[in-house]
């Protein structure tokens, strides 16, 4: 940890080592990074697993959802 401080109500440190900004929110850590790039969803293939693919696609709307990704 390289630097702390308190910005409006939320505790906020500094990584010195991955040179990343963390925020603890609502009981919980968060990173800050760059958004990465979209993940398209399953699609194609010859064996259709319709549950997995379900759940994947509620996984990338979540990342989604919180900026984690492009959409």
């Amino acid at each position: 940890m390289e630097a702390y401080s308190t910005d409006g109500g939320h505790d906020r440190l500094y990584v010195k080592s991955t040179g990343q900004t963390a925020t603890y929110r609502e009981g919980a850590w968060e990173i800050a990074a760059g958004q990465l790039a979209a993940i398209p969803g399953p699609s194609g293939g010859s064996n259709v697993d319709v549950e997995a693919r379900a759940a994947i696609e509620q996984i990338l709307t979540a990342l989604r959802h919180h900026g984690l990704i492009e959409s």
